[in-house]
Formats: C-alpha cells, sequence, structure tokens
C-alpha cells in the first residue's frame, strides 16, 4: 500500500504476469484530448504528480490521444525518477488517416506504433501495451506476433 496524509490507496495484480498496480489509475485521455481544448500542461504535469504523491501507480494513455500528445505529457510527467513508482498503460490499434479513423492490426504498424510511443513516453518498456481496437482483418495471432 502506498499513502499520502493517511491515505492508502490498495494494490491489485493485474493479469496472471505478476504486474501489481494501484486500484485506483489515472485515465490521462481528457489531459489532451476528448473533453474540450487540452488542458494546460504544467497543471496536468501537477495533477499527475499529484496523483503519484497520493499512491496511485496506474496511467492509462494511448498513441491516439491528441494524437500524440498524452503519450508526450506523460514522458514530461515521469522525469526525474517517477517512472520507477509507475505502471503504464498504452494503447495501439486507432490512427487518422485523410480525416478518417483507420483501425490497424498489421504486425509492422504495431511495433513501428509501440517504438514511438516508448519515445513519446521517453520510457525503455511499456507495462501494459494492448490494442485499442481490434482490426478484424487480421488475426489476433498475427497482430500480436503468435503467427507469422
Amino acid at each position: 500500500m502506498a499513502s499520502i496524509v493517511g491515505l492508502k490507496v490498495p494494490r491489485i495484480k493485474l493479469g496472471s504476469q505478476g504486474l501489481e498496480v494501484s486500484k485506483q489509475g489515472l485515465g490521462c485521455m481528457g489531459m489532451s484530448s476528448n473533453y474540450g481544448p487540452p488542458k494546460p500542461e504544467s497543471d496536468m504535469i501537477a495533477l499527475i504528480h499529484h496523483a503519484i504523491a497520493s499512491g496511485i501507480t496506474f496511467l492509462d494513455t494511448s498513441d491516439v490521444y491528441g494524437p500524440h500528445t498524452n503519450e508526450l505529457l506523460i514522458g514530461k510527467a515521469l522525469t526525474g525518477g517517477l517512472r520507477e513508482r509507475v505502471q503504464i498503460a498504452t494503447k495501439f490499434g486507432i490512427s487518422w488517416k485523410d480525416g478518417k479513423v483507420k483501425i490497424s492490426g498489421d504486425p509492422k504498424y504495431v511495433r513501428a506504433a509501440c517504438e514511438a510511443s516508448l519515445k513519446r513516453l521517453n520510457i525503455d518498456c511499456i507495462d501494459l501495451y494492448y490494442a485499442h481496437r481490434i482490426d478484424t482483418s487480421v488475426p489476433i495471432e498475427v497482430t500480436v506476433c503468435l503467427l507469422p
């Protein structure tokens, strides 16, 4: 359990691989998109820092939020050693092309999207990386590289 001023945020195992996160997470989408204009970066970084200080360890984002600006925001907020205190979930699969939503599960796209997210987040490892939308034209086993 993490605590600040008597506040305790319980932790929970997520899945079967041993990943442990705070039961309460911080969804970061609204900081950069979807709910009006982007919020001031300094305010959102302060909010992320407050959440971490309060025991929140699970931060959720996506490459499509902004697009891309939400991952950049998270990357900026986690400088100075905060990365070690959180688990980051980000997603792939939705992009915009010619003003239209494109869903992609092509393994080459997934790899490129992952590498781009790592750079924007300024991290070496994404704790939970998953499909934001499933590309029904590509078998999921191919998307996650279980089959050629």
